[in-house]
């Protein structure tokens, strides 16, 4: 009876990438190439990929798995490793299109299905004229991989593995995708509206953030939370992998450049020192507070830099980006602080860092941006543009609205599904045991 009730959607799948498979080899209007492919540019983004790659497995996976119990460390670390292969299957198969192809202003049309008409040797002028167009969809494919692992923080230790990966599809299809188009694309409503996202404030971490929030209210709070401690396992873990994502965000924010140039080198400068700066903040807050400096608190603060300086990196110069780390270090080390008072339970900071960061790191890019630095975007609100500083509110209020509801809408209908959590004693035992009968530290006696 099982067999014939997994096979059904099998064979349903499997057909389905055959018809795919089949139609990206069929005549389909060309594209506009228009330039000419330069080896540099192609292997910095290329580089760049592998970087943001880095970034989730092994960095997230990490960082996260560092922060849990120990009887769900395994748990924590496939969520993020099993979001790469499927996140990847579904943007070549239509992800990509829904997000990057010309379409409306809400989504990109089908017209890239199973990578059809994305070449591998040509670029596309639209995004970018120096490199072949597969090396832009798989930097990009990078970014959705990391997106929904990003939530996982909030509802870590009692997810169930059924119901985690059918809301991270369903997720990635209905939040991510449309929200990139929307920011990225070439007729999305927010793109043409002018709004500054150099490499995802507002796709990545705004979205991801507000998930999160939403993922932490609807699927409750762990066993025992505010009652018995649960500090991290291994910190040792969560500040290699902290190490890891610092690294790897040169890859996310200077490869946006999409080109081997100046802007991404004033994108790698700004990305170390937003980190640097909110370090700092974090450990010297933590410090005259709690009494103690703590490599936790750094791990954070240098995260928490990160995200906020990420939607500015290629709009602002050095000092700018440092007092973006700096207000980042602050109010995001204040929002973790507090959030017990709210009632929700986001197990590894993901709302009072990435939501928070996000969204102060967009608004700032309203007030900091400068044509002196990129030609391309605007000057912001010190260098005589108010106007960009309410589109870039505009812009992080749409998206905080639009992935909290919809990620709210689509927890609902994975609970009704499949559920979304595991119970009582699977959650008291683990979920490394319970939900994949493995563990993570075996010593024989």
């Amino acid at each position: 009876m099982i067999g014939r009730k997994i096979g059904g959607p099998v064979a349903v799948a499997a057909s389905s990438l055959l018809v795919i498979a089949s139609s990206a080899h069929a005549e389909l209007p060309a594209p506009p190439h228009i330039g000419r492919i330069d080896g540099a540019d192609t292997a910095w983004l290329l580089t760049s990929a592998a970087l943001v790659l880095m970034m989730t497995i092994p960095g997230l996976a990490l960082f996260y798995g560092g922060m849990v119990r120990r009887k769900n460390v395994l748990s924590t670390l496939m969520q993020s490793f099993i979001l790469v292969a499927l996140v990847s299957v579904q943007w070549i198969i239509f992800g990509y299109s829904l997000a990057f192809a010309p379409g409306s202003a809400i989504c990109g049309a089908l017209s890239w299905i199973g990578l059809a008409g994305v070449s591998a040797t040509q670029p596309y002028a639209a995004y970018s004229a120096t490199v072949p167009h597969q090396a832009y969809m798989i930097y990009q494919c990078m970014f959705a991989v990391i997106t929904p692992a990003l939530i996982t923080g909030a509802i870590a230790e009692r997810m169930s593995f059924k119901g985690f990966l059918l809301f991270s599809l369903l997720w990635t299809t209905l939040i991510y995708d449309p929200l990139a188009h929307w920011v990225w694309g070439v007729d999305g409503w927010i793109h043409q509206m002018g709004a500054l996202d150099f490499a995802g404030g507002t796709v990545v971490h705004i979205s991801s953030g507000a998930a999160a929030l939403a993922g932490a209210i609807l699927v409750g709070k762990r066993r025992g939370f505010m009652r018995e401690a649960m500090p991290p396992h291994n910190l040792t873990m969560t500040l290699t992998g902290a190490g890891l994502l610092w690294v790897g965000w040169f890859g996310f924010n200077a490869g946006s450049a999409l080109a081997a140039n100046g802007l991404a080198v004033s994108a790698f400068v700004a990305t170390h020192l937003g980190a640097a700066g909110a370090t700092i903040v974090w450990v010297l807050a933590e410090w005259l507070i709690a009494g103690k400096p703590t490599t936790l608190g750094a791990a954070s603060g240098a995260v928490a830099g990160l995200v906020a300086i990420t939607p500015a990196s290629g709009y602002v110069g050095p000092v700018p980006a440092v007092i973006i780390g700096v207000l980042a270090g602050a109010v995001c080390f204040s929002a973790v602080r507090i959030k017990t008072r709210f009632g929700y339970d986001d197990a590894l900071d993901v709302v009072g860092v990435h939501m928070v960061g996000g969204m102060l790191g967009a608004v700032l890019t309203g007030v900091f941006a400068s044509i002196a630095v990129n030609a391309a975007g605007a000057n912001g609100l010190l260098f005589g543009n108010p106007h960009q500083l309410l589109v870039q509110v505009i812009a992080v209020v749409a998206s905080v609205l639009f992935s909290f509801i919809g990620s709210s809408i689509l927890l609902k209908v994975t609970e009704m599904l499949v559920g979304i959590r595991v119970d009582s004693e699977a959650e008291q035992i683990g979920l490394d045991l319970t939900e994949h009968e493995e563990s993570a530290y075996a010593f024989e006696a």
